[in-house]
């Protein structure tokens, strides 16, 4: 059978955890280097790569004369961060396969399982890519072959080795309730998921990989692909972007339907909703990345699905990973469907929180899922450059550990960033970054230090339990005020103090102290120093020998008890003891 240009290109998600090596397969599969331009080396946008059937037919020298009537794939690489369960989630939904990436040597990471939970939500067919194969000690290197031509040129301890590693995700699967066995073994691909062993650096068993893909459209989808590729166009819009010679473009994925020059379109704008008519369409040459391609080939309509550039008027409000639809005739109920998967957007918005902005709709639902996964809210989410009138909104946060603002990938206008340069400007903490996870890590650092000296600053105004003993031929002046010298039995002695005997009547106001004729402002256990105490008379209130304690009000013993317990040493945790004991004799319930 002849390809078929009525069937839509289907299109392939490639997901799993961070690092463990989805942007180099596609890097393979499409001979280009994307990997090393991304920050951090992690996808932090949805990529679309098409590979045309005639690529894959060289790269799989098995398919042989095998009939085929899909023109290609269309790869999306999603991001790899766990914080992009919503983008992925979408890009599940937008997917018809999926290929979930799985470290052989490393198995299975939460992120691993939260992509399987994804995809079995969207109920998308899928197949598991085991990497990384050439990292197997002792992997002897076939550039390019197929996983079974390799296998059978290893040594006897490679392959078992294989084998286990192999099965150790066979059985991680099964405990979630997937059968699945390595690809060659499977019969019935509906009920066992297939697992290619493969290398993106070497180029091993990416045919194998490939084949199993067309396979799985051409069995089990071909209905789905055909539904809907005359019809008007629809699709995600990926970025916003500004190009030299074309003004506002638009990176879009078309998954369904047809887009022609003169097409009417509707997409979300920062204003409401935008309709404006496609001036012309410039497609990535195929193999080649729409978010780094630099030569486009200018067409007059494309079919689904396809990653597409769109020029059109007034584009620059335009959020990016909004809906995108053609319309024809059906203005109103386009316009309403846009309205409503705007306001679906997936952000949790609390009373209390931080404020961020970020460059697409779907990084802002990633870096709020993100926050609250950590317990931090978010008060206000908004995309698009971060203004002055952001920083003077973020001002009126009463927390300070909440008046932040987080600036994912956006740009900070003039007139915010001279706010922000000004040294005397304090109100507002800006954090800036292009990788996510970075960017709140930050923002956690900064909050728990601030936090740490506000507790300090707290604590320091806590008064501190304390015994001291009245020492003999120590008494320097007998009142107005008595100076005496003490030893510090147990805890920690401050000046400024009121001090009360074992009964507890009190005694006086211990006002200084010195430690060899220099003023101190606290003395731990053991320490012998001359205080003075104001309203008290040696021989009346106080006597050689006494034992005193300094008096703690209620409401410090309760910070004493709830917060600071367990930075009290066993001294002073003993003394604190002895004095709420005292208290409590005659009101069981002081300080409670």
């Amino acid at each position: 059978m002849a390809e078929n240009p009525k069937i839509r290109t289907p299109i392939v998600c490639v997901m799993g955890h961070v690092d463990h090596g989805k942007t180099s397969l596609l890097d393979r599969i499409r001979g280009s280097s994307v990997v090393t331009s991304e920050v951090g080396a992690i996808t932090q946008h949805i990529g679309a790569t098409i590979v045309p059937i005639e690529a894959i037919r060289t790269m799989s020298g098995t398919m042989g004369k095998m009939p085929i009537n899909i023109p290609g794939l269309l790869f999306i690489d999603t991001p790899g961060h766990h914080a992009f369960t919503t983008l992925r989630a979408r890009g599940g939904a937008l997917a018809d396969m999926a290929i979930l990436i799985v470290d052989i040597n490393q198995g299975f990471q939460p992120q691993t399982i939260e992509a399987l939970q994804i995809l079995r939500n969207c109920k998308t067919p899928f197949v598991i890519a085991a990497t990384k194969i050439d990292r197997i000690h002792g992997w002897r290197v076939n550039a390019n072959e197929s996983f079974l031509s390799s296998f059978a040129k290893q040594n006897e301890r490679v392959r078992t080795d294989v084998e286990k590693k192999t099965y150790e995700v066979v059985g991680k699967l099964s405990e979630l309730d997937f059968s699945a066995d390595r690809f060659d073994r499977v019969s019935d691909f509906r009920r066992n998921l297939a697992i290619v062993p493969v290398s993106a650096h070497t180029g091993e068993g990416i045919s194998d990989l490939l084949l199993i893909m067309i396979g799985l459209a051409q069995r089990y989808m071909g209905e789905a692909l055909t539904l809907a590729v005359e019809g008007p166009g629809a699709g995600t819009v990926l970025e916003v972007k500004e190009e030299r010679g074309l003004g506002t473009t638009l990176d879009v994925i078309l998954y369904d339907g047809t887009l022609a020059i003169g097409d009417e379109i509707a997409v979300a704008s920062q204003d409401d909703l935008l309709v404006t008519k496609v001036r012309s369409l410039l497609k990535p040459r195929p193999m080649k990345e729409i978010l780094i391609e630099d030569k486009f080939e200018r067409v007059k309509s494309v079919a689904a699905a396809a990653g597409i550039k769109v020029t059109a008027p007034n584009l620059e409000g335009v959020i990016a990973g909004s809906p995108f639809f053609v319309i024809r005739g059906n203005r109103e109920e386009i316009e309403e469907k846009i309205r409503r998967e705007m306001t679906e957007i997936h952000i949790n918005l609390a009373e209390e929180g931080i404020v961020i902005k970020a460059d697409t709709i779907g990084a802002l639902e990633a870096l709020c899922k993100e926050l609250d996964g950590k317990g931090i809210g978010v008060m206000r989410a908004e995309v698009g450059a971060v203004s002055r009138h952001d920083l003077i909104e973020t001002e009126t946060i009463k927390n300070p550990v909440f008046r932040v603002l987080l600036s994912f990938n956006t740009p900070i206008l003039p007139d915010a960033a001279d706010m922000i340069r000004d040294p005397l400007y304090t109100q507002v903490k800006v954090f800036e970054g292009r990788v996510i996870y970075q960017l709140i890590d930050q923002y956690v650092g900064w909050r728990d230090e601030q936090k740490r000296l506000q507790e300090k600053l707290r604590f320091e105004h806590v008064v501190m339990p304390a015994k001291i003993r009245l020492l003999p031929d120590c008494v320097f002046r007998q009142s107005n005020p008595a100076v005496v010298g003490v030893r510090v039995l147990s805890g920690k002695l401050r000046s400024d103090v009121e001090l009360i005997k074992l009964d507890g009547k009190k005694v006086g106001h211990l006002k200084t102290m010195q430690l060899r004729q220099e003023t101190i402002r606290e003395a731990d256990a053991g320490l012998e120093v001359a205080i003075s105490i104001e309203g008290a008379t040696v021989g009346r209130q106080v006597n050689v020998g006494d034992d005193l304690f300094v008096n703690i009000p209620e409401r410090h013993v309760k910070v004493l008890e709830k917060e600071m317990m367990k930075t009290l040493n066993p001294g002073t945790q003993e003394v604190l003891e002895e004095y709420t004991s005292m208290r409590r004799k005659t009101e069981p319930f002081w300080g409670k």
